[in-house]
């Protein structure tokens, strides 16, 4: 038996890059995105992964330097022969911020294109039409921006989550939902306002991004992410990519009846699950027995005291979800389904704890190696996090064609 040591893991692929000057963007996220994968990485070994010639991405790593995207690391140390320089991503060298925009609070993230946190910030919000909403992402803009130590020139765009559903207003008065945004794009919108590109998703889809990117979900190709905001919503990831649904509104859990006959819920249904297992269905339960908690920090308070009518939503919340949990996994056939969001971990952890999964699924597979049910790790800037990464990962990933 040898008894030499086990070999490095294999370098990440690259895609396919074109020496067609027409796919010069292409070839550049190329570059970007292996270096990302695989720093340090030298020239020659990318051209290699990627199928550019030696020179093509000579070029291209010299206009990446120069525009501050990639940083020398100096030259590899042990290499027969002239060592080749090997490069970096550069944290400095850009960002992307991010936000969550909720009825009642807007949370904010700028994100460095090395994936560290530069900034993150809730704020409390009165109203959040359009223009009271597009003068505070202003104002949370360029305080993100001041206190990264960024030059504004560095900012990539803003990726901006929304709570469901897009593109039609369903008049059911809902405080889950935005109220006034129907007849305006709000891409187009806050581009126009923040003065750079803006790319909008809907916040359950951004919170299973993020896990994907930096949490539980980064084993996992193919999951659902059970997102708590004020509301209740679904991300859905599907062999590595996101199930938006042809109008963007997949998802929609929350008014899905899982209670025949049961509470009445804004939407004019009765036993919809947001209903019983939302951030919003708990507050009115502690607003019934004279309790008022609207931050985390205060739900998490009333967890550690045990107060009554927290543990009384627990057991309330638990068996409703247990059935849509069923439901996601016979319609999907996800590897887990993952709960996260504005929620403590510690509610979240004692909600996982109380569900009764049915046996009756495809999920409850004799070969599981992870439970069926997992807690996400992002915290409550989980949507934010993920509208950033949206934005860095357009910069350093290229599509399957150049165009």
């Amino acid at each position: 038996m040898s008894s030499s040591s086990p070999s490095p893991p294999a370098p990440a692929k690259a895609t396919a890059g074109s020496n067609a000057e027409r796919s010069r963007h292409h070839n550049r996220k190329v570059v970007l995105g292996y270096i990302s994968a695989n720093a340090p990485a030298g020239r020659a070994e990318i051209a290699r992964a990627s199928g550019l010639s030696t020179q093509a991405v000579s070029n291209i790593i010299a206009d990446l330097e120069a525009d501050g995207f990639l940083a020398s690391q100096g030259r590899r140390k042990g290499a027969r022969g002239q060592p080749p320089v090997q490069y970096a991503i550069n944290p400095d060298g850009a960002a992307a911020l991010g936000f969550e925009l909720r009825p009642d609070a807007l949370f904010v993230t700028l994100v460095d294109i090395g994936g560290a946190v530069r900034h993150s910030a809730r704020i409390p919000l009165a109203a959040s039409g359009p223009a009271e909403a597009a003068f505070e992402i202003m104002k949370a803009a360029n305080t993100a921006i001041a206190q990264s130590g960024l030059e504004r020139s560095r900012i990539l765009g803003a990726g901006v989550v929304m709570p469901g559903p897009f593109g039609i207003e369903l008049d059911r008065g809902s405080e889950a939902e935005l109220h006034g945004w129907a007849d305006t794009d709000p891409a187009v919108f806050l581009s126009n306002a923040l003065e750079m590109p803006v790319i909008v998703e809907n916040d359950a889809t951004a919170a299973a991004i993020a896990e994907r990117v930096r949490g539980v979900g980064a084993g996992l190709d193919t999951f659902c992410f059970v997102y708590f905001g004020t509301g209740l919503g679904l991300g859905i990831v599907a062999r590595g990519q996101v199930m938006r649904g042809a109008f963007g509104n997949a998802g929609e859990i929350g008014h899905i009846v899982v209670e025949p006959g049961g509470r009445p819920c804004e939407c004019g249904q009765s036993g919809c699950l947001e209903a019983y297992t939302s951030r919003l269905a708990l507050r009115r339960m502690l607003a019934e027995a004279g309790v008022k908690a609207d931050s985390a920090a205060e739900i998490e308070a009333l967890h550690e005291a045990g107060a009554p009518a927290l543990t009384a939503w627990l057991d309330s919340a638990a068996p409703p979800l247990s059935r849509a949990i069923a439901m996601l996994e016979n319609l999907l056939d996800p590897q887990a389904v993952v709960l996260g969001g504005a929620l403590p971990d510690r509610v979240l952890d004692d909600l996982i704890a109380r569900l009764d999964l049915p046996a009756a699924s495809v999920s409850n597979r004799p070969d599981r190696k992870r439970p069926r049910v997992l807690r996400g790790v992002s915290g409550r800037t989980t949507a934010a996090l993920g509208a950033a990464a949206l934005v860095i990962h357009d910069t350093i990933t290229p599509s399957l064609e150049p165009s």
